[in-house]
């Protein structure tokens, strides 16, 4: 299989594509509206910060991937290395549509992040909540560690936040 191939009909891509912000914002709302009942604070907020990091991305620090079928994203996953002052890499925006889930996407995609941060010699965090367990299973196998559980409401409603940690590599 070619790199960046994982079946006929899906490929990662890596870089910015025309519709990545807001396509990144609807699979974030549509899912988290659905399964979370989060409303439009937090779909406003992933478009806000995704324009934002787009706008300032650096090729030396960050990186996205993104899921493509055809010319359609399917899911995405961002290194943002310029937003902590203290070096480490924040994961972000990783989601998947519906389509994508149990097919070793996310595995692949978590797999290029921890690459990409060891070869810079960094760790990374992510922050999530609590209830995303096949998630948070996905974050533990590629090392990362809950270093941080508090009630928040950074996600529009409150929520049991959790930060995971994973070491330089």
């Amino acid at each position: 299989m070619e790199p960046g191939r994982l079946s006929p009909h899906l490929e990662i891509v890596e870089g910015y594509r025309p519709g990545a912000i807001g396509r990144i914002a609807e699979m974030h709302g549509r899912y988290y509206a659905r399964e979370w009942d989060f409303g439009v604070f937090f779909e406003a907020k992933v478009a806000r910060e995704s324009a934002e990091f787009f706008e300032r991305m650096d090729p030396a620090t960050d990186r996205v991937w993104l899921v493509l079928a055809g010319s359609r994203i399917m899911g995405s996953l961002v290194v943002d290395g310029g937003e902590d002052p203290s070096g480490a890499a924040h994961l972000r925006w990783f989601v998947l549509d519906d389509g994508c889930r149990g097919a070793g996407v996310g595995a692949e995609l978590m797999r290029r992040a921890a690459e990409f941060c060891d070869a810079r010699g960094v760790g990374c965090y992510l922050t999530t909540f609590a209830g995303l367990d096949a998630a948070c299973a996905l974050y533990e196998r590629f090392g990362f560690v809950l270093t941080e559980e508090t009630s928040a409401e950074t996600w529009g409603r409150m929520v049991s936040e959790q930060r995971f940690e994973r070491p330089p590599g």
